[in-house]
């Protein structure tokens, strides 16, 4: 049952769910036409699924769209089943997550020009759902009072270098409903140094960028037309759309011809009404297989598993097998995963080097369907 919402009404809000990554870092488990949110990477249910279901009790099932490239189209429907009302919609080509926002949002637009929309990712692990729920609705509750853009921070936990931060300004106000507060951004840093990384932390007020968003389409009309008059003319055409089929031969015509580039730098970067919300939630992108292991269950004896694997005198392994036994006999600090006829072994501390292992492997040809 949807829950009473006493900041925007139910059917005013919505959720764009970005789901068109390719997961490279995750190879083989994750391949083009199963990529890394397609995958149960904790055992559960798959990532965009889950996406889906933290969703419930705050925003309307047939107001959620997940946007994707068109060859996962059919494969999230299958996941998500026949009765599932979430509408799917296929990028004819990629063109990074300010294209991806556009279509998402005129898709919105479509159902309720006057809505509040969030903009989330398929392939994030969530905890404390609960805080998390009330967070979105405090946050769709001033975006739907105010002209303002949104953004998620996290609170960060180490000096991590994969992540950017976003600093916080000085102003700030109560979120509606209680849950935290939203603060002024003063600024958006790019992925730093370590030594920079760790100068943040110390000196407080910084967040990681989480990647998600929250605004009323009206203020991201006027601001895409402000900062990105490209996705601005095609949000305007494609909100216009009469039905359904004619939305996506909008999109099949306009896309190709559209700049790729982050809705961070074509927007957010440039916008000088943007808002941060702390979020108190637990958060985790799981961008590799070293990272995954925290989330998947443990042996015993400090490997972190799952499916079929036997170890003996081994420990700080990470170990995935599908459909087969994976055995280990007095090795350390291995990533192993074996996935459709693949068997991949890497050291933790250079499992960032699978993309270029992949780069390798084109190169040489003859691998294609492992891809």
């Amino acid at each position: 049952m949807q829950e009473e919402n006493s900041f925007v009404s139910p059917e005013k809000t919505f959720a764009v769910v970005m789901a068109g990554g390719k997961g490279e870092r995750f190879w083989p488990l994750s391949r083009a036409a199963r990529p890394k949110q397609l995958l149960a990477l904790t055992g559960g249910k798959p990532l965009v699924a889950e996406a889906v279901d933290r969703l419930s009790g705050l925003i309307p099932e047939e107001n959620i769209v997940i946007v994707t490239n068109a060859a996962l189209v059919a494969p999230i429907k299958e996941i998500l089943g026949e009765g599932s009302r979430v509408g799917v919609v296929g990028e004819p080509v990629g063109r990074d997550t300010a294209a991806a926002v556009a279509a998402g949002a005129a898709w919105c637009a479509r159902r309720a020009e006057d809505g509040v929309m969030c903009v989330l990712t398929a392939d994030h692990l969530i905890g404390d759902l609960d805080v998390f729920r009330a967070t979105l609705r405090g946050a769709m509750a001033f975006a739907a009072a105010e002209d303002a853009l949104l953004t998620l921070g996290i609170a960060p936990r180490e000096p991590a270098t994969g992540y950017g931060y976003i600093h916080r300004g000085e102003e700030s106000r109560p979120l509606p409903g209680g849950e935290g507060e939203v603060c002024k951004v003063e600024r958006f840093v790019e992925k730093p140094c370590r030594e920079k990384a760790e100068a943040y932390l110390a000196e407080g007020g910084y967040f990681w960028n989480s990647g998600m968003f929250v605004w009323s389409l009206r203020s991201l009309a006027a601001a895409l037309a402000r900062h990105c008059p490209e996705k601005a003319d095609c949000f305007a055409r494609w909100k216009e759309a009469r039905d359904d089929a004619a939305y996506l031969a909008m999109l099949e015509k306009d896309y190709p011809g559209l700049e790729k580039i982050s809705v961070d730098y074509a927007l957010m970067e440039k916008a000088d009404n943007v808002w941060v919300v702390p979020g108190r939630f637990s958060w985790d992108d799981v961008g590799s297989f070293p990272s995954l292991a925290k989330h998947i269950p443990d042996d015993g004896a400090g490997n972190a598993v799952l499916g079929a694997v036997e170890a003996l005198g081994s420990a700080g392994n990470v170990v995935l097998s599908e459909g087969r036994l994976t055995a280990l006999v007095g090795v350390e600090d291995l990533v192993v995963v074996q996935a459709e006829g693949v068997t991949l072994i890497a050291r933790k501390d250079r499992a960032e080097e699978i993309k270029k292992l992949l780069a390798q492997l084109r190169e040489k040809g003859g691998y294609e369907k492992l891809f």
